[in-house]
């Protein structure tokens, strides 16, 4: 029997590799539980852990691309392709609402993704209207961004979530004007040349240290309201964050292709 992963609290990054070997133990299955209507209120809400103090930020592995390192946006532009709008300030980057999501110029696939984020202080609003924004793997697999702290929600919506398909396996969220961090391990689905599905994609996820998406399998792309079905599409595209008209702020992203 694999050890279990579940509640492990890992330092970031220099362990991930230990989370990838171990990842095949398939606890995304007991995770989605039985068929719950998608955004269902009644589908139970994740326990809450402390992850801790932390030690943010994470500097970047010798061998990662570096998608921002404090200074500017010239590896990110919007869908459109016109230069990135979001505010940089104090090493970091904050979404300006009604711009529009921004998305890196190059494409990537199979990835060890390194993100760092804040949600607004003080809050306002609450569910879904606090501290969202997402991050979206090959512009259509979100791991969702949102101000979990005290905020309650539906359980695939909230901080870490596979929106729409998997809730987090804890609540490991920080308070809102504290730096949060996401690595994630994702391998994107293969398809064959008559474009029908050979491999579908898996995300792991850990939540500011804490392991929360365990190599879940996903249907298709996450959707709000809706689980499109997987559909062909090339083995690298561009991460996208999202413009959920919320000033949450970004800083040091980093990525390790996996290949």
């Amino acid at each position: 029997m694999r050890p279990s992963l579940r509640f492990l609290r890992l330092p970031v990054p220099r362990l991930l590799v230990l989370v990838a070997a171990l990842a095949g133990a398939r606890t995304g299955d007991a995770q989605a539980g039985r068929d719950w209507p998608i955004h269902s209120n009644e589908r139970p809400k994740p326990p809450v852990v402390d992850p801790g103090p932390g030690a943010l930020p994470v500097p970047p592995p010798g061998d990662a691309v570096v998608l921002f390192d404090g200074r500017d946006l010239s590896k990110w532009v919007h869908g459109n392709g016109d230069p990135a709008r979001w505010i940089v300030r104090d090493g970091s980057f904050e979404v300006r609402p009604g711009t529009g999501d921004l998305q890196t110029r190059d494409g990537f696939g199979d990835a060890q993704l390194h993100v760092e984020w804040m949600t607004p202080d003080p809050p306002r609003g609450t569910g879904q209207d606090r501290g969202n924004s997402g991050v979206f793997l090959m512009g259509r697999y979100e791991v969702q961004v949102l101000d979990s702290y005290g905020n309650e929600t539906y359980a695939d919506g909230q901080a870490a979530a596979q929106y729409g398909q998997f809730p987090p396996l804890v609540n490991a969220s920080r308070p809102p004007g504290v730096w949060q961090s996401y690595d994630i391990i994702f391998r994107g689905p293969r398809f064959d040349a008559a474009g029908r599905l050979l491999r579908p994609a898996t995300v792991t996820v850990l939540h500011n240290g804490v392991l929360v998406q365990d190599h879940v399998t996903l249907t298709g792309p996450t959707g709000h309201y809706a689980r499109p079905p997987y559909e062909a599409h090339p083995e690298r595209l561009p991460i996208r964050l999202q413009d959920h008209a919320h000033p949450v702020r970004f800083r040091n992203i980093w990525l390790r292709e996996l290949r």
